[in-house]
């Protein structure tokens, strides 16, 4: 019997390798996801312009798991057929950065078709921050610099808009509360750091978190009036 593809993506608002090493819990998690014993996981670090540290902290967090890791770089192209590659993943991981930067790099690169691909033929789409605003339809971001702006060009694998470190950073909530209201974003779903929302066929299944505290918000207008509702979180310590 033949068996139809699982379209998966979690969003972070924050945590995983590159903030929260150990215990590694929203990891393991997503890594619990991925089709197959032993997956292959393939780190995008474009938001970071391919950061070498980045990189390495990846491989040092991965290595030890049972997984296969990769990484994607797409500043400095390496030989091979780009679309082969990403569609040979099981999961495919965004780290965080500038989400502008990302967006404009995967679209010249013709990326984010094949992520789409990726996506429908079952791969785990995950990533942090700029990883988790870019499957979104819009977002508030901070690539223009420390002022918190609109991004509305997502690449729209979720419908809606999103907002990662909702606690982490303090300009955050406000900002993402008055783009809403303002009719500047649409409605969509903010996360803490050590927060991270499972979408399955587009739908938000569950919430996990590895901090006791951690929530997700579904922030909106109703009859007028903004509405932010906590999304409790099953936490994985």
């Amino acid at each position: 019997m033949l068996y139809a593809p699982t379209m998966q993506i979690v969003t972070m608002g924050g945590g995983g390798f590159s903030m929260e090493p150990e215990p590694p819990l929203l990891d393991d998690f997503i890594l619990s996801l991925a089709r197959g014993s032993r997956p292959r996981i393939c780190f995008v670090p474009t938001a970071s312009a391919d950061s070498d540290n980045y990189c390495l902290r990846f491989y040092d967090a991965f290595a030890k798991r049972n997984c296969l890791p990769a990484h994607l770089p797409l500043f400095v192209r390496r030989p091979g057929d780009l679309r082969a590659f990403v569609l040979d993943q099981d999961i495919l991981y965004v780290g965080g950065g500038n989400t502008v930067n990302l967006l404009a790099i995967w679209r010249a690169h013709g990326l984010g078709q094949i992520l789409r691909e990726a996506l429908d033929q079952g791969t785990l789409l995950c990533g942090i921050s700029a990883g988790s605003i870019c499957w979104f339809e819009a977002g508030v971001t901070d690539s223009f610099g420390p002022e918190l702006a609109p991004i509305t060009n997502g690449l729209g694998f979720l419908p809606g808009s999103n907002c990662p470190h909702y606690d982490g950073q303090t300009s955050r909530r406000p900002a993402y509360q008055r783009m809403i209201a303002e009719g500047v974003l649409p409605a969509g779903h903010a996360a803490d750091d050590g927060c991270a929302l499972h979408f399955v066929e587009g739908k938000l299944k569950r919430i996990v978190s590895s901090r006791p505290n951690a929530k997700a918000y579904r922030v909106e207008m109703i009859s007028n009036k903004l509405s932010e509702t906590p999304l409790a979180a099953e936490y994985l310590g």
